[in-house]
């Protein structure tokens, strides 16, 4: 399988990732467009968008690079008690728009949101097409936290996530990347370094290693959407 990543490669509207800026950390370039042509673009080559409504597009591909291996994901005792006890269903790509808007509400200390309209009208083309998911975690048929992102070939992108109760989004995540591993995919990029990724067993790679990678899995057979995930173990 990893072989086909031999057959394609697509030249690209944006310029080199070695060009972003070091400070502020990955800034590519200005302007362009959330067409679903330059959005598949820019995710092919480890870039992606990222501003603040009302504000020009700002493109970016930082380094390091925080991913996550699938196999790696980390499920402390507490956590896996509370996806055995807590009485919480998974579903996927059910309700992709309001998760994305769950992932724009106001969060405690933060004003506004970059997850504008505009951002959602663009990620659902995404969506339409098959390469933008949502996983999300319900209670009492009641979303309450989730995540989404964009996949090509084996690599997913994920964007953002959220919870309206506790451990609501990491139970996705957890879900999200068992699936995967399943599916051979090979990374989860989470783009920028948190200690509550790490926490979850996400690590930092520098750029011209995540590229490389990259390039190889965004070129391995597609799964298009809207995805349907195998029952857990």
């Amino acid at each position: 399988m990893r072989g086909m990543s031999e057959s394609v490669q697509h030249a690209s509207a944006f310029p080199p990732v070695e060009t972003a800026l070091a400070e502020p950390n990955g800034l590519l370039i200005q302007g362009g467009d959330l067409s679903l042509p330059l959005l598949l673009d820019a995710y092919r080559h480890g870039i992606f968008p990222w501003f603040n409504p009302g504000e020009p597009i700002l493109w970016w591909s930082p380094d390091p690079r925080m991913v996550l291996v699938p196999g790696d994901i980390r499920v402390t005792r507490s956590l896996a008690r509370r996806m055995r006890n807590g009485g919480f269903e998974l579903r996927v790509d059910t309700a992709f728009v309001e998760v994305m808007r769950g992932c724009g509400e106001p969060r405690a200390g933060e004003y506004g949101t970059w997850i504008s309209p505009a951002m959602v009208a663009a990620y659902s083309r995404l969506f339409d097409a098959g390469y933008a998911h949502s996983i999300e975690t319900w209670h009492d048929g009641v979303l309450v936290g989730g995540l989404y992102g964009v996949a090509i070939g084996r690599m997913f992108y994920g964007e953002s996530m959220f919870s309206r109760e506790a451990d609501a989004s990491k139970i996705a995540l957890v879900r999200l990347a068992r699936q995967l591993q399943q599916w051979e995919f090979g990374l989860i990029d989470c783009q920028m370094e948190t200690a509550h990724l790490a926490s979850m067993g996400a690590r930092t790679l520098p750029r011209a290693a995540f590229v490389a990678q990259l390039a190889e899995l965004v070129n391995l057979p597609h799964r298009s959407g809207p995805w349907t995930f195998d029952a857990p173990d």
